[in-house]
């Protein structure tokens, strides 16, 4: 079958261009092939990574018809099926990884991924490594709690595709929190926490907007927003809810929804921007939107429970129940 491979083409801070390559193929060839006989049957100068070849490094990753996966693990039919089922001359489009800048062609500048990953230390810090002949043991239970994070490539993929990264460049991205997880949970560390001050102050868990991108295009199911949402759980456990804003939306938002179903606003934003009146500065920003609010007749002046309220308040105790069990 003949398919086009429409690559998008950049070199360092100059405009992008895309470039078409008709390519006989093979249903059951990967895109890296096609890649890789592009550059050796018709244009050398054609810049990507590879490596492993086995979806195991994470070299290859890019945007393939819009979306960030790996190379080595996508195959022409399965794009051809996806996207373009019914087309005479089907297309493939190539394009490098978001939010990080272009050096040529799919090959993308990750200095920022990795600063980012090393700012949540991913590393065991143990008083056990005072006694070096001593091993890091653990039971196959604790282990087994490590499995998922574990299988990350650090292939760049979620990070390509986040959301809150590209609208916050503090965000440190899904990828080093999916490794804060994984330190959290490691039985082994001693720092936890430590830890969870960390992740809870800087531009982390609470920089999440939960679009789970990141979940759809991990290509070994590492789920970073899973993690991100474990992490979250952990900081909250012992919380009186006047730590900072994030943490206070976090209790604010399940409380008012126990007492009444769904979001009480008046009570919403007195609660959480002014903690409770405590913070002036907070009560202040509120000021402006109120008056808004007040001139469009939309300040609501009483609140209407739900109707289902008694099911929604036993709902969320059940799954409070279980997690605070699951901890023990």
């Amino acid at each position: 079958m003949q398919v086009v491979f429409k690559i998008v083409r950049q070199d360092q801070n100059a405009a992008p261009r895309v470039e078409s390559y008709p390519l006989e193929v093979e249903p059951g060839n990967t895109i890296l092939d096609c890649l890789n006989r592009i550059k050796w049957e018709q244009d050398g100068s054609l810049a990507y990574r590879k490596n492993c070849r086995n979806t195991i490094c994470g070299s290859c990753s890019m945007r393939i018809n819009g979306r960030s996966a790996l190379a080595c693990k996508e195959n022409v039919g399965s794009e051809v099926a996806r996207f373009a089922p019914n087309a005479e001359l089907p297309e493939i489009t190539i394009a490098p990884m978001g939010n990080m800048p272009v050096i040529k062609d799919l090959v993308v500048d990750m200095s920022e991924f990795w600063t980012n990953l090393k700012a949540v230390d991913p590393y065991v810090s143990t008083a056990s490594r005072q006694i070096p002949e001593r091993e890091f043991l653990q039971s196959p239970e604790e282990r087994e709690k490590l499995n998922q994070t574990g299988n990350c490539i650090l292939c760049g993929a979620c990070y390509s595709e986040c959301n809150a990264r590209e609208v916050n460049p503090d965000f440190v991205g899904p990828h080093a929190l999916a490794k804060a997880y994984r330190m959290v949970e490691d039985s082994r560390d001693d720092r936890t926490n430590d830890r969870l001050a960390q992740y809870n102050s800087m531009a982390g868990v609470w920089g999440c907007t939960r679009c789970y991108y990141c979940n759809s295009v991990c290509p070994m199911e590492v789920a970073p927003m899973d993690q991100i949402g474990k992490i979250k759980n952990e900081i909250l456990v012992g919380k009186t809810g006047q730590e900072n804003r994030s943490i206070r939306h976090r209790k604010t938002l399940i409380d008012l929804v126990k007492q009444g179903g769904w979001i009480d606003e008046r009570q919403f934003g007195l609660k959480v921007v002014a903690n409770n009146f405590r913070d002036l500065g907070g009560l202040a920003s509120l000021a402006p939107l109120g008056l808004r609010m007040l001139t469009k007749r939309k300040l609501p002046m009483g609140f209407e429970p739900s109707e289902g309220v008694k099911t929604v308040r036993s709902l969320i105790e059940s799954v409070q129940a279980f997690e605070a069990q699951s901890r023990r």
